[in-house]
């Protein structure tokens, strides 16, 4: 492979950022594929939970479908808790992150807000304020994100839930990440 002569970036020539571009937008077209092998290592759960995230990801994503949810809303409830692997205090911002150049602001808005959303169900028992989302009560995604939480979210932690596997899925993923990112859609 052929690389770069520079050490620092200010030195670097248009012929060089060209090649740079270049194997940066090989490695982008990857991305599909990259998340979908980092979603097979997520076998392992959190302690207590009676499935994987890889079986919580799975249901939600099967209940979208199931619901008739389009093919980027199934995508994002496939993918909504990737971050909770590496970024567990910001799980929703991470995941939102990776989609943002892929999905409508809709998408973007229920993925990253639905952390907060998802403490309706449990914060009360833990002290903390249960009516988080509130704050959002006017958003104009606010309803679409209780109902994402609501009906896929919360409800995929069944151990007898018949999810579809995560090769199902595959096709919808790489489609969504093939799209051109909506930053450059003018």
């Amino acid at each position: 492979m052929k690389t770069v002569n520079f050490t620092q970036m200010k030195d670097g020539t248009k012929d060089e950022y060209l090649l740079l571009d270049k194997y940066e937008q090989e490695y982008i077209d990857g991305t599909a594929d990259r998340i979908l092998n980092f979603m097979k290592g997520l076998t392992s759960t959190l302690e207590g939970y009676k499935i994987t995230r890889l079986e919580h990801s799975l249901q939600s994503a099967t209940r979208a479908l199931n619901d008739g949810a389009d093919e980027e809303m199934i995508v994002a409830a496939l993918l909504h808790d990737i971050g909770d692997e590496l970024a567990p205090l910001n799980h929703s911002e991470y995941a939102a992150s990776v989609l943002k150049p892929y999905v409508s602001e809709k998408t973007h808005w229920i993925i990253e807000k639905h952390g907060e959303f998802q403490m309706y169900y449990y914060a009360h028992h833990l002290g903390k304020n249960q009516n988080q989302r509130d704050k959002y009560k006017d958003h104009k995604y606010y309803q679409d994100a209780v109902n994402f939480c609501e009906k896929w979210d919360q409800a995929s932690f069944d151990p007898d839930y018949e999810s579809k596997p995560l090769e199902f899925f595959a096709p919808i993923v790489k489609k969504i990440f093939a799209r051109k990112p909506y930053s450059l859609i003018k």
